[in-house]
């Protein structure tokens, strides 16, 4: 999969389940992957992707909030949500059982930025 390709390829996966086991993805491998996702990146340590928004108020905070907690149910893989301030929101994943990065990662980032969000004007 290239850079350009990994997007669309992402939206047509379904996570897997991981209970350990394997290697997190190598910095390297992080960093070609995240140029394929608009708006996110590695964070500081290289072991997580985040993305940060600012909405229009809290409820279009929550209402995207919910959104997410859904799709994260029907992946079975959860990020870390953030609400700061009422309005600025930001979601955090990795792979909690591995301690890094993995191709489910990059599947819900992906199916996140195809939901509905009510950003700030």
């Amino acid at each position: 999969m290239t850079a350009a390709t990994n997007a669309s390829a992402w939206l047509q996966k379904k996570c897997k389940p991981c209970e350990g086991g394997v290697d997190p993805m190598s910095p390297e491998e992080a960093a070609r992957q995240i140029a394929s996702l608009d708006g996110w990146r590695l964070t500081h340590d290289g072991q997580r992707i985040r993305k940060e928004w600012v909405v229009e108020n809290f409820m279009a905070a929550i209402d995207f909030f919910n959104r997410v907690a859904q799709l994260a149910e029907e992946e079975g893989h959860h990020p870390d949500l953030h609400l700061v301030a009422y309005r600025n929101v930001a979601i955090e994943l990795w792979t909690h059982a591995i301690g890094g990065l993995s191709e489910n990662d990059f599947i819900v980032a992906a199916k996140i930025d195809r939901l509905p969000i009510r950003l700030k004007s």
